[in-house]
């Protein structure tokens, strides 16, 4: 995937309907209120920036994530679990969430060359039989409905193996007119797929009039929507907030997935709490009847091998000096490779006696 600009060069960008909820916020409760920070803390730059640990990540994954296909790599897609590939045809995005490591990446869109390269990837005979849903993302997918209609066109002609289209997307919440009768029309034109919008809403203010009518739009035309989210100090890290944030996922029929710890991304750790905070808030939520068991997510980190669900035994050791905790993971090495034979095990990752990757995590501070 593309490299990353420093912390310090990662521009503040704010779509117009946020900003004026922005202002909004501002007139109403002032801009010390926690419905005004649940916003300015994910989109506005912060002074905290500056500060950054040089030991944090500077990319998506630290491993190596490039295939190849035709002797020649292929652009925009990484592949680290045996039934998904990502696609990834823009970096482009409506607003940057400063939490986001792919924010940070410079501005990219792939050529229709190169989305037609990856699909071919995706039906070829090492994945046909194994691949059958593919991740676009980005960026937003959304901000260009051109690139999503040649990523579409192409799998449908490349990859009959291809049978669900997931979407990651936060336009429902940035810039919710986008979701209109282009866009619908769209998805309606490809029956031989199922749609999957995966969303990103972190707070429950953000359940804007505009927002729930955009949402109501993907509904009605038989389009799943499901909700992943990091954990941010400050805006949802405390248990009242995330009861309110998973009952609006309920009411608009979105399913809640994932709960993250927020990514260890140089500059921004003063969005993190500690893995622990974050592992007791899920098992309150879990056990409370607050809410519905249906609306509970699971607990995961974004690790430098992939997604790492968070159980009590998860953590195998502590590395106390430099904040650190080694976290025991459910992939073999064997399948790794067996799926992307590029694949390296990075500096941060080993391999445990029955063949499993381990690997060490950067724990965030709750002070």
């Amino acid at each position: 995937m593309a490299g990353t600009k420093k912390a310090g060069e990662f521009n503040e960008l704010v779509s117009p309907f946020l900003k004026a909820k922005l202002l909004d916020l501002s007139n109403k409760y002032g801009e010390r209120s926690a419905e005004y920070n649940a916003i300015s803390k994910q989109y506005l730059k912060d002074q905290s920036e500056k500060y950054q640990n040089n030991d944090f990540n500077t990319r998506h994954y630290e491993s190596e994530v490039i295939v190849y296909y035709k002797n020649k790599p292929v652009a925009g897609v990484e592949r680290l679990y045996k039934r998904t590939v990502l696609l990834e045809p823009t970096t482009v995005c409506a607003a940057h969430c400063r939490w986001c490591l792919r924010g940070q990446y410079p501005v990219k869109t792939l050529t229709d060359e190169q989305i037609e390269h990856a699909t071919e990837y995706f039906g070829s005979e090492d994945l046909r039989n194994d691949v059958d849903e593919v991740l676009i993302t980005g960026g937003d997918p959304l901000m260009s409905l051109k690139k999503l209609k040649v990523s579409l066109d192409n799998i449908k002609k490349h990859a009959e193996n291809i049978k669900i289209i997931r979407i990651g997307t936060r336009v429902p919440f940035q810039d919710p007119k986008r979701i209109n009768d282009n866009i619908l029309d769209l998805f309606s034109g490809y029956k031989n797929f199922r749609f999957e919008i995966g969303v990103n809403v972190n707070h429950p203010i953000e359940f804007w009039e505009e927002t729930e009518e955009a949402l109501n739009k993907l509904n009605k035309n038989g389009i799943r929507i499901y909700n992943q989210n990091p954990l941010l100090k400050g805006v949802n890290d405390n248990f009242n907030t995330l009861v309110s944030l998973y009952q609006k996922l309920r009411d608009n029929n979105i399913e809640a997935h994932y709960l993250f710890h927020a990514i260890p991304l140089a500059g921004m750790d003063h969005h993190r709490t500690s893995l622990k905070k974050g592992y007791n808030l899920i098992r309150d939520l879990s056990s409370c009847g607050e809410f519905s068991g249906r609306s509970k997510p699971k607990y995961s980190v974004l690790s430098d091998i992939g997604k790492i669900a968070i159980y009590e035994d998860t953590i195998i050791d502590e590395d106390k000096k430099n904040n650190k905790l080694l976290l025991q993971s459910g992939f073999k090495y064997e399948d790794r490779m067996k799926w992307n034979p590029s694949w390296k095990i990075p500096k941060s990752t080993s391999v445990d006696k029955n063949g499993f990757l381990q690997t060490w995590y950067i724990d965030g501070k709750d002070d």
